[in-house]
């Protein structure tokens, strides 16, 4: 049985008195201390969380309106800007950092009564797929802790997965919200490019960068969503959103459903558990009355190729500024200037950073920016017009989250390829810019797996609403 109970609910038990924000978060701080052992958390702010946990039990006391998320905790990637705690990026870089500043998302979940109660572990920066290259440590999976809970939100899934909160925030460049949700047996949102700001959310590749929440169902992402999604002027690359009301979901009937089953996700390197787990969700889908057919995305195999040239170009312009002399680490050793920039980033930053870091600026240098960057950007437009061809004939495009189950830790750690073919099939929806969830599939090998569906851009409460019914069948 579950500790929590649904988004909708628990924010009703804290108006109507039968609880209150107060007791939600100690119980929240409790869980989180009682599965220390498994490094999902940080840091917590539980002085904080606490005082706003009484501010709101007061204003109930009173009769005045508390907001729609009254009373529930929840917990946020150490990248987003968050009061009440440091925030690091899981990088010595950013140690001792005091947020200036909240992200806009926090903002807007704090003024509909949600309480941030802790900071969730990641790979440091977000660059990773399994949450090892943390500089706080490795994050263990909820179900085996010999495993990784995936990456780069791999702290945010396994804290909601341990039911340390009803919610959590995570971000997704190429697949780190989606990958953990798979791999941690939660339902992980991706949402359209755009259509959430990113202020106050440390970047990784500008643009690809999304952030969603990490739930339970895809009710909860969709309650979520409503709240965190909306214009921002302080995010240039927002975008209108095309649908109203994420938190009421419609009743879809899957029959008549136009389902695409992208043929390049269940081909050669894919386990055979995960396809055979993905064919009975298809199954199961035919027989209540989807349309279901094959579609083939050919330039998709190439997304992971163009996905690691675009994003370390992204990033080594973002991490440029960290450079040891307006905040995080800095070496107090330098003799001038230049030994100053030296050696703030050899120590601060990690290995995976690094290797990001000349990857990129690589891809961008003269001579290079012909050969890797500009055709990645060609090659990335042919995917995005495969996928508008696609969704011209389907409804939603359906495949497994990952070619694999969550690995043994330590397993790929020295092997940077195939630690990256691990986002082989997430990293085009972000390529694209369209709305992508993972939804639990049911257990493979005794561990959770998840399947991946997606839909044109800004059909984010369509998608949603499919996932809603699908989760019903799986």
């Amino acid at each position: 049985m579950s500790i929590w109970k649904s988004i909708k609910e628990e924010a009703g038990d804290v108006i109507t008195g039968k609880t209150t924000a107060l007791a939600n978060v100690e119980k929240s701080l409790k869980i989180i201390k009682e599965k220390q052992e498994y490094n999902a958390i940080i840091a917590n702010t539980a002085d904080r969380a606490i005082a706003r946990a009484k501010e709101i039990d007061q204003k109930i006391s009173k009769g005045e309106k508390a907001g729609k998320l009254a009373g529930v905790p929840f917990i946020a990637k150490d990248n987003f800007l968050v009061f009440g705690a440091d925030t690091t990026a899981a990088s010595n870089i950013l140690k001792g950092f005091d947020a200036p500043y909240q992200s806009t998302v926090i903002e807007k979940l704090e003024a509909e009564g949600a309480i941030c109660v802790a900071k969730a572990n990641l790979d440091a920066f977000a660059h990773g797929s399994s949450t090892e290259n943390s500089d706080f440590g490795t994050t263990l999976n909820p179900i085996d802790k010999t495993r990784v809970p995936g990456g780069s939100s791999g702290g945010s899934a396994a804290a909601v997965a341990l039911e340390m909160a009803p919610f959590a925030l995570g971000t997704d460049t190429g697949g780190s919200i989606r990958l953990p949700a798979s791999f941690c047996g939660t339902v992980g949102y991706k949402p359209t490019y755009g259509i959430v700001s990113r202020n106050g959310v440390i970047a990784m590749g500008s643009s690809l960068d999304v952030i969603g929440p990490l739930t339970s169902s895809a009710s909860d992402a969709g309650i979520i969503m409503e709240v965190i999604s909306g214009k921002d002027n302080r995010d240039s690359t927002m975008i209108d959103r095309a649908e109203k009301d994420y938190d009421q979901l419609d009743n879809i009937d899957l029959k008549g459903l136009k389902v695409g089953v992208v043929k390049e996700y269940l081909e050669e390197g894919i386990d055979s558990g995960i396809k055979a787990n993905v064919e009975r969700v298809i199954a199961n889908l035919e027989k209540a009355g989807a349309n279901v057919a094959e579609v083939s995305l050919p330039s998709s195999k190439s997304g992971l190729a163009v996905y690691y040239v675009l994003c370390p170009a992204e990033v080594s312009s973002n991490l440029s500024r960290y450079d040891g002399q307006r905040y995080g680490y800095s070496y107090d050793q330098a003799k001038n200037l230049d030994e100053s920039y030296e050696k703030s980033r050899s120590h601060g930053f990690g290995d995976e950073a690094k290797r990001r870091i000349m990857i990129g600026t690589y891809v961008l240098s003269s001579g290079y920016y012909d050969a890797y960057y500009q055709k990645a950007q060609l090659v990335r437009t042919k995917i995005i017009s495969e996928f508008e061809q696609a969704y011209k004939k389907f409804d939603i495009l359906i495949g497994p989250t990952a070619p694999m189950n969550a690995f043994k830790i330590g397993e790929n750690i020295d092997d940077p390829l195939k630690m990256y073919l691990t986002d082989v099939i997430t990293v085009s929806a972000n390529l694209v810019g369209s709305p992508a969830i993972s939804i639990p599939a049911g257990l493979v090998g005794g561990l959770p797996s998840g399947i991946q569906l997606m839909a044109p851009q800004n059909k984010d409460k369509f998608l949603l609403s499919v996932a809603k019914k699908i989760e019903e069948i799986v």
